[in-house]
């Protein structure tokens, strides 16, 4: 399942209300999954969910599009930069084989 967390922590990017983030990320990206209340990611009042990720990872977001993966038990991720696309091989690699995984 892939899961949206805004944040306002990079550049100020998502100023708008949950709601208007939510639209522009439908209407922009054709998003289509589940997006959470905006939260802090990087700093400030920091997500404890990313809190968790970032202990797990090693590595915490430095900008927006950042991707977590998580196996099916939820015990081990991986982390993936902004620049990395969805599409990029090595994530639809690792993405396949966390699926496959039983």
């Amino acid at each position: 399942m892939v899961l949206g967390f805004p944040s306002n922590d990079f550049g100020q990017q998502e100023p708008g209300s949950n709601q208007e983030v939510a639209e522009f990320c439908e209407r922009t990206y054709q998003v289509k999954f589940p997006m959470f209340e905006k939260s802090g990611v990087a700093k400030g009042d920091i997500n404890p969910l990313y809190q968790a990720l970032a202990r797990m990872t090693g590595e915490e977001p430095k900008w927006n599009f950042h991707k977590y993966l998580l196996d099916r038990s939820g015990q081990k991720a991986v982390s993936f930069r902004s620049a990395v696309s969805p599409e990029d091989p090595a994530f639809v690699a690792k993405l396949e084989s966390l699926l496959a995984a039983k």
